[in-house]
């Protein structure tokens, strides 16, 4: 690559353009404001320095952010690139430029993950903002989650291993076509099974059967995977990503011990976290939240929040489904700080806080803004009893005092998930003879676990807050989140993933904020009002009539 500065817009496509577009639009304006919003040199490491020249990376980049900005196939936008006025006007290219083929921007994504440059681009209309005065330090940030659907079929669990078994299979045939033909894998049984999809045809309906069928496949499995280590095996096919990718479903799925092949029970199985759902994509895991379960992974978006300034994403980071809320929020607060970026307030909800968390937090001087978990237990539950709270500690003497004026008879400190914690235990003896042993324990004696000193007065304080009309009014200011979530499914299918791999569907998810940031400073140079909440006609009636 040869970096070179971008040209101006040539006065013949400048002219054409303005009379096709008086006032105007979206890309135009993003060329008018910005110039060459994303420059070349920001993805030099990606280019070899010999050889002959490539298409403009900053183009390239361009490009991708307005194919998501419109839901655009690669070959769509290469159209674009090639037709479309206002494209050549972002671009500065010349009316009768021929583009480029439409597999460019396929290639183009794969050297920005393969160098580790997926950031850039957003980094590049954040510097561009910064530089404007349409961003700043010190203000007000939120933070929210979606999921994403991985770009798979659904399987059930013997759907799921057979399709696994076949995938292995036609990876085998392209590899290495010569290879199976002498070997027991061409056989008349495993060509019934595994000639088509396993969604394909109909499984056996009795469970006997079914089981049968599982049986079977785990047991071909179990030879398969054996197979390409035989001495007369290309050596390459025992790396092949589908053959590992077998080795650790059957792992997973089967158990073989003196009786054969067998399937593993839920609790043998691994957890969530570890447990591969598609033989199609190994990254994707099932994640599950409030009763709703998807298979894929979760994307967590922040954006600035200051009323004075456009609301721009600010930050985007795509993790596997089973990843919990909470482990992304110093990865946010540190990713802002190194932006020069990083808000004086993170409004978030209960997902992303906990007491330790908001220490780190004010540490960097951020407050973080979120509900906690209220105190759990047998008395939250059941609405009466004893809590944790109506528990008088004094520190100091290391010693807490229970609401009937027994003192505790141990305290020890500890850890519960590397985390530490101080375990608190009453005298058996005394919980037994108490009059209020039914509304305050079931076990023989009441055990408190507490946080350290500091996080747990915190916790109290916190707890307090947030039950004041003072502190729900100035939480109000997350709700705004979720019409960024809401704008990025509508606009940009932001809940479908086009790829497999997290890596593809990080990138993915890094040019829709790019794409609606362009869409909001579009909105902002334009005056157009911000969108409200929808309200249907029938709860517009209901609300007038109680009015």
């Amino acid at each position: 690559m040869r970096p070179l500065p971008s040209p101006a817009v040539p006065e013949s496509t400048a002219r054409v353009a303005r009379a096709a577009f008086p006032r105007g639009c979206l890309a135009m304006r993003i060329r008018d404001e910005f110039g060459a919003v994303l420059e070349s040199e920001r993805f030099v490491a990606a280019f070899a320095h010999r050889g002959g020249p490539s298409v403009s990376p900053g183009m390239l980049a361009l490009v991708s952010v307005l194919q998501y900005a419109e839901r655009l196939t690669d070959r769509q936008a290469a159209d674009a690139v090639r037709g479309r006025i206002d494209w050549k006007y972002a671009l500065g290219l010349q009316l009768a430029d021929p583009g480029f083929d439409f597999s460019v921007p396929s290639e183009f994504r794969d050297r920005l993950i393969a160098h580790g440059l997926e950031q850039q681009i957003l980094d590049a209309i954040l510097a561009q903002c910064n530089t404007r005065g349409l961003l700043r330090a010190g203000g007000r940030a939120r933070t929210d989650s979606t999921h994403v659907i991985a770009c798979i079929r659904d399987l059930n669990r013997l759907e799921f291993v057979t399709e696994t078994m076949r995938c292995a299979l036609e990876a085998l045939a392209v590899a290495a076509p010569a290879w199976p033909a002498g070997t027991d894998a061409v056989n008349a049984d495993w060509l019934a099974r595994y000639q088509q999809h396993a969604d394909s045809y109909r499984l056996p309906k009795g469970e006997a059967e079914r089981t049968a069928f599982a049986e079977n496949v785990g047991g071909d499995g179990h030879e398969l995977p054996d197979t390409p280590d035989d001495p007369t095996a290309p050596a390459h096919l025992a790396g092949l990503e589908a053959v590992v990718l077998l080795r650790t479903v059957w792992a997973q799925e089967y158990q073989r011990d003196a009786r054969g092949v067998r399937w593993r029970g839920n609790k043998q199985r691994p957890p969530g976290a570890a447990r591969i759902v598609p033989p199609h994509d190994g990254d994707a895991r099932c994640g599950v939240k409030r009763g709703s379960a998807w298979d894929g992974y979760k994307t967590h978006l922040t954006e600035n929040c200051d009323d004075d300034l456009p609301h721009l994403i600010t930050h985007v980071v795509t993790t596997p489904a089973t990843t919990d809320d909470h482990q992304l929020t110093n990865a946010v607060h540190q990713a802002l700080t190194e932006r020069g970026l990083k808000p004086a307030e993170h409004y978030v909800d209960g997902g992303y806080t906990s007491a330790k968390i908001i220490l780190e937090a004010r540490a960097l001087g951020i407050e973080v803004i979120g509900p906690v978990k209220q105190a759990g237990g047998r008395p939250a539950l059941h609405t009466s009893g004893y809590a944790a709270t109506d528990f008088r500690i004094d520190w100091h003497t290391r010693q807490v005092t229970c609401p009937q004026g027994r003192i505790s008879t141990r305290w020890s400190d500890t850890t519960i998930g590397g985390e530490p914690r101080i375990h608190i235990d009453f005298s058996s003896a005394g919980c037994t003879t108490c009059p209020a042993k039914n509304i305050c324990t079931t076990a023989a004696y009441r055990v408190l676990t507490l946080l350290p000193r500091e996080e747990h007065e915190l916790l109290q304080q916190r707890r307090t807050e947030q039950q004041t009309e003072e502190w729900k009014k100035r939480y109000h200011t997350r709700a705004g989140v979720e019409g960024s979530i809401s704008q990025a499914v509508r606009r940009a299918g932001a809940r479908r993933t086009r790829y497999r791999g997290l890596a593809k569907t990080s990138l993915a998810q890094v040019l829709t904020a790019a794409a609606l940031n362009l869409y909001r400073l579009d909105t902002w140079w334009t005056g157009t009002p911000l969108g409200t909440t929808r309200v249907s006609h029938y709860e517009q009636l209901v609300l007038s009539l109680a009015a």
